[in-house]
């Protein structure tokens, strides 16, 4: 049986920033285990590599482009990249194995779709009012 033919992607957004109370050396040993980890599971088939982001970016909108990503520490994303599992359950279970969680980090963990967008489907995008309407 191929167990790869019932997988699902999944993107994880790493968000958050370290706490402040841990030293350099508390943090980076959390790296070093993260990447141990990482590279373990996209050997074994159960991750994709994404990339880190870099500090600068702009955000655009139908009236202006401004300087900055995000605009709260929370919504601070620091990289992103996917899980394969059979379920979104199991992606989160696996995201909550990485080591960065004890160190303030945090993840979002969001299934790919792979369909077209489409005005009549709800989505993400679809304003939560109108999503029952569709």
């Amino acid at each position: 049986m191929n167990t790869k033919a019932s997988l699902f992607e999944y993107l994880v957004l790493s968000r958050g920033q370290w706490d402040q109370d841990l030293s350099k050396e508390e943090i980076q040993n959390a790296i070093e285990d993260f990447y141990a980890w990482f590279d373990r599971l996209v050997a074994e088939g159960k991750m994709k590599r994404g990339q880190r982001l870099a500090n600068q970016g702009k955000t655009v909108s139908k009236s202006m482009v401004t300087d900055g990503p995000f605009s709260e520490t929370k919504e601070v994303i620091g990289g992103y990249w996917f899980i394969l599992a059979a379920s979104l359950e199991e992606a989160a279970k696996i995201a909550a194995e990485n080591p960065c969680l004890a160190c303030g980090l945090f993840y979002e963990i969001r299934p790919i779709d792979s369909s077209r967008a489409s005005a009549f489907t709800a989505a993400t995008e679809t304003p939560s009012e109108q999503r029952g309407q569709r």
